[in-house]
């Protein structure tokens, strides 16, 4: 069974504890971080969150509208387990059909067809990668761009 890393919430992540942890996965890690520049995408600074006993991080979109109001959309969270990391993005049941539209592989067309409906009054799913290779990280990306752009 895989591990969650990251559960001291007295020890604040560094990039030795998360190279660490990767083991041979920090390579696509450092990959995937340099790669989200590109796609204006900021990595928010480690945080621990109670309710998970972990620290996470998560990927937002920032920009400024016309009227020089600064906006912030999240995109995904981000965790690091013990040989891989985890990218977990959350989106309504209702663009399911469209996100298996994306130009993506079938394992990530797999993820998102086999993804947990939650929630109560507002349906959604948990489309989650589990990152330790960087072929998967095409697939990451054309999801991530769909959430940056359509939702």
């Amino acid at each position: 069974m895989a591990e969650q890393l990251l559960r001291n919430a007295d020890i604040e992540p560094t990039s030795e504890i998360i190279a660490t942890g990767l083991g041979k996965a920090n390579t696509v890690y450092i990959n995937f971080i340099e790669k989200l520049k590109a796609h204006d995408v900021s990595l928010m600074d480690w945080r621990y969150y109670n309710d998970g006993k972990a620290w996470l991080s998560k990927g937002e979109y920032k920009w400024t509208t016309k009227r020089g109001t600064d906006k912030a959309k999240p995109l995904f969270w981000l965790s690091i387990w013990d040989g891989f990391f985890k990218v977990s993005f959350f989106f309504s049941v209702k663009v399911q059909y469209e996100l298996l539209n994306l130009p993506i592989s079938k394992e990530a067309k797999d993820i998102i067809t086999n993804a947990n409906v939650s929630g109560k009054t507002m349906k959604f799913i948990s489309v989650i990668f589990d990152v330790s290779d960087s072929r998967q990280l095409d697939d990451i990306f054309a999801i991530m761009t769909f959430r940056k752009e359509k939702v």
